[in-house]
C-alpha cells in the first residue's frame, strides 16, 4: 500500500503536516478519501480545509472533488481547532446515563439540537456539555467538541460524547466500522407487509425542496442503510426496531417515508399532521447504544427509557 510523503511546508509552520495512505478503491474523490482517513473530523470541516487551500496533491491545492489515484501525494495542514470562546456553557439539565473520565452517554429529550449552529449558539446540548464539562472545548472541532454522532433534534434517546480526543477518535471509528451498534424504537403509519426488511438507499438532498432530505441515485447521494423489525401492529399504526449500518442525516425517518410509511409526528417527511396524542417531536428513541469502551476496550450497552409522551402514545395505542 503506497504512503504519501509530507514534502512541502504551508499554514506558516502551524498545525500539522500529515502523511496519508491510500485505502481502497481508487480513484476516489479528495474530501471523501481524507474523511476515510480522519474519521474524527466532519466531511464538511474537510472540506472547509479543502476550501481553505489546506490540501494539496502532487504539490497542488486540491479541490473537494479532486480525484485520488495511486501515487498521488497527498499533503494536509491541520490547522489548530479554533477557540470556543463565543459559545457560552449553560446549565441546562442533562440526564446522564453513564459518565467516566473518557465519555458520558446522554438520554436527550426532544425539541434540543445537539450542537451549535449559525443562528442557533445557545440552548444545544454542547452549550449544555460546556457547562458539565469544562475541558471539552478544542475536542473534535469548533462547534461540536466531543460529539461523536448525532440525533436529530426532535429526536429522542442515547447519545455518546467523548471527553478526550483519543476517546472521539476511538469511538468515531467504531461508528464507522459498525463496531459500536445503534438500536431505536420507533412508530410509525401504516402497517408493513413483512416482519422485517432492509432499506437500502442512498441518501442526498431533496431535489426541490433543500431543507429535506430524499432517497436519489447512488451517484448523487451518500450509501444508507437501515433494518427494521416490526413489534407490534395498532391497526393504522406500527411499532418497529431499526438498526443502523450507517448514520445518514434523517436516516430512518427519510427510509421510514420512502416506505410508505413515514413516522409519526414527523411534520417534515409525514403528511398525516393529526396524532393520536401530543408529542414534543417524532415517535422515534434511539433506544440502544452498544460499544466498547475506548480506553478499557469492555463492551458497554447503554439504554435509555422511553419519553413519557412515547409511553401514553403507545398505551393510547394498545387500547385502540
Amino acid at each position: 500500500m503506497a504512503k504519501a510523503e509530507s514534502r512541502l511546508e504551508f499554514g506558516q509552520g502551524e498545525g500539522e503536516l500529515l502523511a496519508l495512505s491510500y485505502p481502497k478503491p481508487l480513484p476516489m474523490r479528495l474530501d471523501r478519501w481524507l474523511v476515510s482517513q480522519r474519521p474524527e473530523q466532519s466531511r464538511a470541516r474537510i472540506q472547509k480545509f479543502i476550501d481553505a487551500g489546506y490540501v494539496r496533491v502532487n504539490g497542488v491545492t486540491g479541490q473537494a472533488k479532486t480525484p485520488l489515484r495511486l501515487g498521488d501525494c497527498v499533503e494536509l495542514w491541520m490547522p489548530p481547532p479554533e477557540p470556543l470562546e463565543y459559545l457560552k456553557p449553560e446549565a441546562i439539565p442533562l440526564d446522564v446515563l453513564f459518565e467516566d473520565a473518557h465519555l458520558i452517554v446522554l438520554n436527550k429529550p426532544a425539541g434540543i439540537t445537539v450542537h451549535p449552529a449559525p443562528g442557533n449558539k445557545s440552548g444545544t446540548l454542547v452549550n449544555g456539555l460546556l457547562h458539565h464539562c469544562p475541558d471539552l472545548p478544542g475536542i473534535g472541532g469548533e462547534m461540536r467538541p466531543g460529539i461523536v454522532h448525532r440525533l436529530d433534534k426532535d429526536t429522542t434517546g442515547c447519545i455518546v460524547i467523548a471527553k478526550s480526543q483519543e476517546a472521539l477518535v476511538k469511538l468515531q471509528i467504531q461508528i464507522q466500522q459498525r463496531i459500536a451498534s445503534r438500536e431505536y424504537l420507533g412508530v410509525v403509519h401504516g402497517a408493513p407487509n413483512a416482519a422485517e426488511g432492509t432499506v437500502v438507499g442512498a441518501i442526498g438532498r431533496h431535489p426541490v425542496d433543500r431543507k429535506k432530505y430524499a432517497v436519489v441515485a447512488d451517484e448523487q447521494g451518500r450509501y444508507a442503510c437501515t433494518h427494521w423489525q416490526l413489534l407490534e401492529r395498532f391497526g393504522d399504526y406500527s411499532l418497529l426496531r431499526f438498526k443502523l449500518d450507517t448514520g445518514r442525516t434523517h436516516q430512518i425517518r427519510v427510509h421510514c417515508a420512502h416506505m410508505g410509511h413515514p413516522m409519526v409526528g414527523d411534520a417534515t417527511y409525514s403528511r398525516c399532521r393529526k396524532l393520536p396524542v401530543d408529542l414534543a417531536g417524532q415517535a422515534l428513541h434511539a433506544v440502544e447504544l452498544g460499544l466498547n469502551h475506548p480506553v478499557t476496550g469492555e463492551r458497554m450497552v447503554l439504554k435509555a427509557p422511553l419519553p413519557e409522551s412515547f409511553e401514553r402514545l403507545l398505551e393510547m395505542l394498545r387500547r385502540r
